[in-house]
C-alpha cells in the first residue's frame, strides 16, 4: 500500500460510516415491517415472521377513518401523476420563455417569481383553502394539485438548463417554417429530456409524499392519499407498529422504483446536461 492509498483510508472510513447511517433507516423499515409490534417496540433489528399478519392488518386500514390501502394508493398515484404531467408542461413552458425569448420586463417578472420562494407555504394555506372551498374543489384532484402545479424552483430549473439549448436549432426551425409551438414540442422537449426526467422525479416525489396540504384540502375519507392513510394508522390508543411500517414500506416503493428507472437521466438533468 503506497502513501496515497494510506492517506485515503480516513476518507474511506468516513464514507463507510456515512453510508451505514444513511442506509440504516431503510434497513430498519424493512425489518420492522416483518416483525410484530412488541418486537419493533423492543428494538429488534432483524427480519421476523410476521409479514403476512402485518399485511393483513394493513389491508384492514384504519376503520375509524374509513380509509383503505388500495384506495389511498390509487389516489396518491392519480394525484401525483396528474400533478407531474401538468407541472412539467407548465414549468418547462415558463422556463423556455424566460430564457429563450427576450422582453423588457422578463427579468423583473422572474425576480418577483423568485421572491415567491421566500414565502412559507403555511402562510398561504388559509387563503388557498378559502379559494379551493369557494371553487368547490375540496377533496378533488384539482384542489390537490393547483397550488403546486407551477413552482418557482421548477421554473428556475428549466430556465437554467435552457441556457444549454442550441439557439441555432430554433433559427433553423423557423427558416423551415415551424411554428413556435412546434419548435417547443418537436425540438425543445426531446433535447431537454434529461431535465424533464429530473423534474419528473422531483415533482412526483413531492406530490406523493405531500402531507400538510392534503390533510387540509382532502376532507372526504375516500380521497385520502397514502401519507394520510399512514398517519391514520398511527392514531389511537394502541399503535400496530408492524402494520404501520408495512404501510411506510408500501408508500416508499413507487418513488424508489421511479428513481431507479430514471436515475441516469436524473443525474444528467440535475447537472444541466442537454442531449
Amino acid at each position: 500500500m503506497d502513501a496515497i492509498q494510506r492517506r485515503l483510508i480516513p476518507s474511506y472510513i468516513f464514507l463507510i460510516i456515512c453510508s451505514i447511517i444513511s442506509v440504516f433507516p431503510l434497513f430498519w423499515m424493512l425489518t420492522a415491517a416483518t416483525n410484530a409490534t412488541v418486537d419493533v417496540s423492543q428494538g429488534r433489528l432483524w427480519f421476523g415472521a410476521f409479514s403476512t399478519e402485518n399485511f393483513k392488518a394493513l389491508l384492514e386500514g384504519a376503520p375509524f377513518f374509513q380509509s383503505k390501502l388500495w384506495s389511498a394508493m390509487r389516489n396518491s398515484f392519480v394525484f401525483a401523476a396528474v400533478q407531474t404531467v401538468l407541472s412539467l408542461l407548465i414549468c418547462s413552458l415558463a422556463g423556455y420563455g424566460f430564457e429563450l425569448y427576450h422582453t423588457k420586463g422578463k427579468d423583473i417578472l422572474f425576480g418577483i417569481l423568485l421572491m415567491a420562494m421566500m414565502i412559507p407555504g403555511v402562510a398561504t394555506m388559509i387563503p388557498l383553502f378559502t379559494m379551493m372551498s369557494k371553487m368547490k374543489l375540496l377533496s378533488s384532484v384539482w384542489g390537490f394539485i393547483l397550488p403546486s402545479v407551477a413552482t418557482p424552483f421548477m421554473i428556475m430549473m428549466f430556465r437554467q438548463n435552457s441556457r444549454n439549448f442550441p439557439l441555432a436549432l430554433m433559427d433553423a426551425a423557423r427558416i423551415d417554417g415551424l411554428q413556435e409551438w412546434q419548435i417547443f414540442f418537436k425540438i425543445y422537449m426531446p433535447i431537454m429530456k434529461s431535465t424533464y426526467a429530473a423534474a419528473a422525479v422531483i415533482t412526483f416525489m413531492n406530490a406523493w409524499n405531500a402531507y400538510l396540504w392534503p390533510r387540509v384540502v382532502l376532507k372526504a375519507p375516500e380521497a385520502q392519499t397514502m401519507p394520510l392513510f399512514i398517519a391514520n394508522l398511527a392514531n389511537g390508543y394502541t399503535i400496530d407498529y408492524g402494520a404501520l411500517m408495512m404501510g411506510v414500506l408500501f408508500c416508499s416503493l413507487p418513488t424508489v422504483i421511479i428513481f431507479f428507472i430514471l436515475q441516469k437521466q436524473f443525474a444528467e438533468g440535475i447537472t444541466g446536461a442537454v442531449k
